[in-house]
């Protein structure tokens, strides 16, 4: 991927947008070498009001992720990237932006004070660039590795996506400071599982779990808590897939969702539908604690969302035919309590989650590599403290946490402030 030269730019089409003389990127001319054949399967929107969408896929053959990143109402430009911690400083970038006149795409990163510089190995590779319905299409590429020092490894894991919108031309991608323009984060994995996926069985069924429509309050984070139950004479079956339903036009709205089991000893459960938090809950609710299904996107939540319905749910595939084993769903991370905090005027800070000899007694198979517990809070726009992994065969141990003993802690800081 280069920057275009002044003829290939002035070449380009007019782009009906606020910013008349933006110049959408001549597609004939600027193409690299031909995109996939196979489509993007995977898909999320970076902002809340979902003015960019990245779809992707993955070649491990190649090493090489493409990315598809459709801007539905481009202003003067737009930056998308990767960084360490999901901040815009000290970010691996890829920026389109105008200067009123030209139009210009190329490979950058930002510094510690958030200011853009274009990067001397351009590794990000545009491939199209084209108007559709929808808005301005960019399809490109990059590899895993680059070697370059400037530039993000994409490796297994969370990945922290940045993006920012530019509201007005820049004379130069220099003159561009981060901390002027409109800027989120999403976090992803992008690199996905490359396996195949077994034939369905021919008797399976569905069932949709969802929120009966229910008005999002006007408020940062909500819980919203649903009691259903299952038809009369409901017989043992599998679960063998689930995926999420969301409302549509909510995909950035809809942080996670999870479908608890009830404990079976209690014949009926009272209906309700409201906030989890409510004096009003019933007392009932919180035997429902079994985790049958779980889904995040991580998309954040914005006033701009308030006052919309939402009917989302998970979607269940079951058959009545039992396969050998049963599977489980094993939550593990961090206690949501105060002494859990990060101390003030930290750079970093590891606080980690141990699961105690008391709750292993049976084997436990390794990962192939340390998997890292990223504390937080309850509100969404902090980062969640729960891992929860799918294993099989089933066993009693469903939740393994663990948290600072409160009296350790004083005497800590009883000492410290000696």
């Amino acid at each position: 991927m280069r920057v275009p030269s002044p003829s290939v730019r002035e070449a380009a089409s007019m782009y009906g947008t606020a910013v008349a003389v933006f110049l959408v990127i001549l597609v004939a001319a600027l193409q690299g070498s031909a995109p996939p054949e196979s489509p993007f399967p995977y898909r999320i929107p970076l902002d809340p009001e979902g003015i960019l969408e990245l779809s992707w896929n993955v070649s491990y053959v190649q090493e090489t992720v493409h990315f598809q990143l459709l801007v539905r109402e481009l202003k003067a430009g737009v930056l998308f990237g990767m960084s360490d911690r999901g901040e815009l400083e000290n970010a691996d970038l890829v920026v389109l932006w105008t200067d009123g006149d030209s139009a210009y795409f190329g490979d950058a990163w930002s510094d510690q004070k958030g200011q853009i510089h274009l990067d001397a190995q351009q590794d990000y590779q545009l491939l199209r660039a084209q108007r559709t319905r929808e808005g301005l299409s960019l399809l490109f590429k990059r590899p895993f590795g680059t070697c370059d020092p400037k530039d993000y490894l994409i490796e297994d894991g969370t990945v922290h996506l940045v993006y920012g919108i530019l509201e007005e031309p820049f004379q130069s991608l220099e003159a561009i400071n981060v901390s002027s323009l409109q800027t989120g984060l999403q976090r992803v994995q992008l690199l996905k599982p490359n396996i195949s996926i077994p034939a369905l069985p021919s008797d399976m069924r569905t069932m949709e779990i969802r929120a009966p429509d229910v008005l999002v309050p006007g408020q940062e984070t909500t819980y919203w808590c649903y009691i259903t139950e299952l038809p009369d004479g409901f017989s043992r079956h599998h679960i063998v897939m689930y995926e999420p339903i969301v409302t549509e036009g909510n995909e950035a709205l809809v942080h996670h969702m999870e479908v608890f089991q009830c404990a079976a000893e209690f014949e009926s459960f009272p209906h309700f539908s409201g906030p989890c938090d409510s004096k009003m809950k019933p007392e009932r609710l919180n035997y429902c604690r079994h985790v049958l299904a779980a889904w995040a996107l991580g998309a954040k939540l914005r006033p701009q969302h308030m006052g919309r319905r939402d009917s989302s749910g998970i979607r269940l595939y079951y058959t009545a035919t039992l396969r050998r084993f049963d599977a489980g769903i094993m939550e593990l991370g961090l206690v949501y309590t105060p002494v859990m905090a990060i101390p003030p005027r930290e750079t970093a800070f590891v606080l980690t989650g141990y699961c105690t000899d008391k709750c292993t007694q049976l084997e436990i198979r390794m990962l192939k590599k340390v998997v890292s517990v990223h504390p937080g809070g309850f509100g969404i726009l902090e980062e969640m403290c729960v891992n929860y992994v799918h294993y099989y065969p089933l066993t009693q141990l469903e939740l393994c946490k663990s948290a600072v003993d409160p009296g350790f802690l004083q005497k800590y800081f009883h000492l410290v402030n000696r």
